[in-house]
């Protein structure tokens, strides 16, 4: 016959095995909603560069002309272009925010830079004169860093891949703006 405390011993220890997998179940559940709310979050943003609209947004923006700090400031500045600031800073934050989710390990590279690679270093060597003017008397010093971050990290990338490369960052206009915005 089979004590007491033995049936009990062992109704103990199948309590406990209990609550460590429904611990353990709970924990997985939590970390894989976390995962697809970010995954839903990332083809949010994401969107925003791929879809036709965010294209057209990326060639408006990819096509603006200015010969220094000061023509852009008179032809684009929020103060007297509004609707291309609004245009312009929506695409610069989604920029920011994909920068931030990659240093934070939310999205890795490999999305990235099959989703809008030339949309974010594109873009980023044209404005990084523009936003390092601005950083000097209107933004902090770490406005955009992650999108400027994970432009480098993007362009890194890529001359890895093919050392060839010369993309917006060493050639495709980069040294002319950085000439025009030397003071």
């Amino acid at each position: 016959m089979v004590e007491l405390f033995v049936l009990q011993s062992l109704s103990y220890i199948a309590a406990a095995i209990s609550v460590c997998l429904a611990a353990f179940y709970y924990a997985l559940n939590l970390r894989e909603a976390n995962r697809n709310r970010r995954m839903a979050l990332t083809t949010s943003l994401m969107q925003s560069f791929i879809s036709e609209e965010g294209v057209k947004r990326f060639m408006d923006l990819a096509n603006m002309q200015w010969t220094d700090f000061d023509d852009y400031y008179r032809k684009y500045d929020s103060t007297v272009n509004p609707e291309n600031a609004a245009k312009r800073v929506a695409y610069w934050n989604a920029c920011e925010v994909l920068g931030y989710q990659y240093r934070e390990g939310i999205i890795d590279i490999g999305t990235l830079n099959a989703a809008c690679t030339q949309l974010i270093t594109t873009i980023w060597a044209k404005f990084k004169p523009v936003i390092e003017e601005y950083r000097k008397f209107d933004y902090s010093k770490n406005t955009y860093e992650n999108w400027e971050y994970l432009a480098n990290e993007m362009d890194k990338r890529i001359l890895k891949r093919d050392p060839s490369y010369r993309g917006p960052q060493r050639g495709l206009g980069g040294d002319a703006y950085e000439k025009a915005f030397k003071r």
